[in-house]
């Protein structure tokens, strides 16, 4: 049993580890809690019990084509704002590294139960281990006039006031906190690194797949409309809330079906809003205005996009559609023809979608990183995931490297995107890296300088690799921008051609999907 500040839990020990699920770190945001900031929980008398995983947030499932890859367990109820811990040794004397854990699934999907994200690998290897549900979709990441913005990372926030308060308790030092996100998790460690509410709350974190990023407001507002107009309702968040959650999260899936990374569309994210995200965060970082000693490691998967295309067969789709898929990166990048035609000088056998793919990577991942690591050369780790899954056609995809990650890869949910048979020998460098990192703030490889070292995780004996994208990264510094047009732009406006291929691209691509 351990005492947090709103009442006494208590937990299992499963295999040496204590592990305490569902410990609310904010109240439930129901009623008039819903579309607002988090409130701290109502204390409890007596034991309250932590055996089992908590609410997940209102969240719509996984299409068919993803669910076959993608493990997102749904837990009903409204005390959606809880977290799990799982330590070696509860207890203040203990004082051991914390790994917060923040997940991905497009701020739409995804919780803390997924089984790959089990802590106790973590706690295993000496480190405390916390994950996090937040409020997902248009209820954590909406855009309304009646309300304040961020609600879902807002929650986060509390999250990490929770851990830097409580976690002594658990055997955790909150002086050495470690947050880490994957995907939308990212995206989240990266704005909250910038944030000036978490100083003193972070000492390093952890970017898989996601960069710091504010989206455009109208980007949001548009999800947020659409939504509106297919409920006939007002886009306010009062009138939002008088609708059935059911109803609420099948038209935010109907409404986001067309929204991907590589195809761009409404979506919800993260937003500047003069408070928690008082500027765009990968700015704030790169001006060292935030963050100031923070450590970071961050990376990527070398097949990003595959998870993106394969499922549903959009990879064949997209190389059929050639020049017209081509048209449309460049609208999604604000580039020209010269940074396809330079991608196809460096790879001419490789097929449309991969160029694509490869380019709406670099333009909204390895670019941004390189740009952070370059403005904090010596404290920046980067590493490259290159093992391709056993599956057809995935490649070294989006989220395979978490079951490395978690050393988790012999777990069911590992397998249905990895395939059978991960080598655990991967698995060990990864983890070990990781647990490292969050330790004493060094993974094992050289930090980012001049040279452009990047760790190469892949079947191979451990190496690092001098600049692996550098060659395709220059393209872009070389390519004039072309701006993106505005709705109301005259169709002879510069690259409004390039709008007007991108909108054909997703109508097919919807097509194919339905």
């Amino acid at each position: 049993m351990v005492t947090t500040p709103h009442g006494t839990v208590r937990g299992r020990y499963e295999q040496g580890v204590a592990v305490f699920r569902g410990i609310p770190y904010a109240a439930p945001p129901v009623g008039p809690r819903r579309f607002r900031p988090p409130e701290p929980p109502e204390p409890w008398d007596g034991v309250r019990d932590a055996g089992a995983f908590g609410p997940t947030a209102p969240k719509p499932p996984y299409s068919e084509a993803f669910a076959q890859y993608l493990a997102d367990p749904a837990v009903a109820g409204d005390d959606c704002l809880n977290l799990n811990v799982w330590t070696p040794e509860p207890g203040p004397a203990a004082r051991l590294p914390v790994l917060v854990w923040l997940h991905g699934g497009a701020l739409t999907r995804g919780s803390s139960g997924v089984p790959v994200y089990d802590g106790r690998t973590f706690a295993r290897d000496g480190v405390v281990c916390v994950s996090v549900n937040y409020r997902l979709g248009v209820e954590g990441y909406g855009l309304f006039p009646d309300a304040p913005p961020n609600p879902g990372l807002r929650d986060q926030l509390a999250a990490l006031r929770w851990v830097h308060e409580t976690i002594t308790a658990f055997g955790g030092d909150p002086g050495n906190v470690t947050l880490c996100g994957q995907s939308a998790g990212a995206i989240s460690t990266g704005a909250l690194i910038a944030a000036p509410q978490t100083q003193g709350l972070i000492r390093r974190a952890v970017l898989q797949s996601g960069p710091p990023e504010a989206s455009e407001r109208d980007r949001v507002r548009r999800m947020v409309r659409r939504m509106a107009t297919r409920l006939k309702i007002p886009a306010t968040a009062a009138a939002f809330a008088a609708v059935d959650r059911d109803l609420l999260l099948r038209t935010q899936a109907e409404v986001g079906r067309l929204s991907s990374p590589v195809l761009g569309g409404p979506a919800f994210g993260i937003v500047v809003d003069g408070d928690l995200v008082p500027r765009d965060p990968l700015q704030a970082l790169i001006d060292g205005e935030a963050a100031r000693g923070v450590d970071l490691l961050m990376g990527w998967t070398r097949d990003e996009y595959r998870l993106w295309l394969v499922p549903g067969g959009l990879v064949e789709h997209v190389n059929r559609l050639g020049p017209v898929a081509l048209a449309g990166a460049m609208a999604r990048c604000h580039v020209g023809h010269e940074v396809p035609r330079g991608y196809r000088a460096l790879h001419p056998d490789a097929g449309t979608a991969e160029l694509v793919g490869q380019m709406v990577t670099d333009h909204l991942l390895r670019i941004p990183l390189h740009r952070l690591a370059d403005a904090r050369p010596g404290s920046s780790y980067l590493y490259e995931f290159a093992w391709p899954s056993r599956l057809p056609g995935l490649g070294a995809c989006h989220a395979l490297e978490l079951g490395f990650v978690f050393d988790t890869a012999d777990v069911p949910e590992s397998a249905k995107l990895a395939g059978e048979g991960a080598p655990q020998e991967l698995c060990d460098a990864m983890h070990s890296a990781w647990v490292r990192f969050a330790a004493t703030g060094d993974p094992g490889w050289q930090a980012w300088d001049a040279t452009h070292p990047v760790r190469i995780f892949d079947d191979d004996v451990p190496h690092i690799a001098y600049g692996p994208r550098d060659t395709e990264i220059d393209l872009w510094s070389a390519a004039p921008t072309v701006p993106e047009p505005s709705p109301a732009s005259d169709i002879r406006a510069p690259g409004a051609e390039l709008a007007s291929a991108v909108r054909r691209l997703r109508r097919s691509v919807g097509a194919r999907r339905r």
